[in-house]
């Protein structure tokens, strides 16, 4: 979860389409399975820490529902055998922030993940979950996504891989890199130190963010690669499908509407599927440069 609470960081900082071109119902369940279980590491690690200080006090007997592992807007209770299962949450807790609000498939906002969720678990145990099929599309409240230009679409290349190396370092600075991903980082700190945003805090033009790219190519080569093994996790098997990339589509959208375009382009072969080589060209490496072993 740390890492992605980063590239969330990082969001934040930083023609029609056929109907044969859309995620599958499979793919969309999902995605929503490997954003829930993202969103289940911290719990897991509170859980885990509360265990070693009850074993630490004498408390050995653990609760039944304590290993029961519930989708997002499930809990967890004991049937009449008191055996632990998974029921539909009946409340989710009222979130403080207003950010913490996503937009549904369906165009719907709730005001937080587990309200979605809940909804969606609801939706499955009734006649209407036959018909109905809500998904977590993006973070933050619907919007209305503007068509994405041609000349939009040529320039978002420019932004993701300025802000790819903008999470890498955000990372190194917070000690958060792995011993080889910290080799790498340090080679293009310098670099980052460099390229600053302007005064105002908006993002570099267009032609400044191409100019430093030609310049400085080789600073771009290894976070290109480093996201795409961050992504590659369900299986890790060198491809990215539409559910590896919702963790970094969901924060993208409501910031950059050519996001999803984008991701559809980069899949040249229309597997539904995009390979390291698709990846890595679709984000202007030449072919030379596109290596298995940097993301090994």
């Amino acid at each position: 979860m740390k890492f992605w609470a980063v590239l969330l960081l990082g969001v934040l900082v930083a023609g029609a389409l056929a109907q044969e071109d859309e995620p599958t119902e499979e793919q969309m369940d999902e995605a929503d399975d490997i954003l829930e279980a993202l969103g289940k590491d911290e719990e897991v690690e509170e859980a885990e820490e509360s265990e070693e200080e009850d074993e630490e006090e004498g408390i050995i007997e653990k609760h039944p529902c304590f290993d029961k592992k519930c989708k997002r807007g499930e809990v967890c209770d004991l049937d009449e055998n008191l055996k632990p299962i998974c029921v539909c949450a009946k409340k989710c807790p009222e979130p403080e922030d207003p950010g913490l609000s996503v937009c549904s498939t369906a165009n719907k906002t709730y005001i937080s993940e587990c309200h979605l969720f809940k909804q969606k678990c609801d939706l499955k145990s009734s006649e209407d979950g036959k018909r109905v099929k809500i998904h977590l599309d993006y973070y933050g409240p619907c919007k209305l996504i503007e068509e994405c230009l041609e000349e939009e679409l040529a320039e978002f290349p420019l932004r993701m891989r300025d802000w790819l190396k903008n999470v890498l370092v955000q990372r190194m600075s917070l000690e958060l890199l792995t011993d080889k991903e910290m080799f790498h980082a340090k080679k293009i700190y310098e670099d980052e130190r460099r390229l600053k945003k302007r005064a105002d805090g908006g993002d570099w033009e267009a032609e400044i963010l191409l100019r430093d790219f030609r310049k400085n190519y080789a600073h771009y080569v290894y976070p290109i690669h480093w996201m795409f093994s961050k992504l590659d996790i369900h299986p890790k098997d060198r491809y990215l499908t539409h559910a590896e990339l919702a963790p970094l589509r969901a924060p993208l959208v409501p910031m950059e509407h050519c996001t999803t375009t984008f991701f559809k382009t980069c899949d040249d072969d229309g597997d539904k599927r995009i390979s390291l080589y698709e990846w890595g060209a679709c984000l202007e490496l030449k072919e030379e440069d596109i290596k298995q072993y940097l993301i090994d």
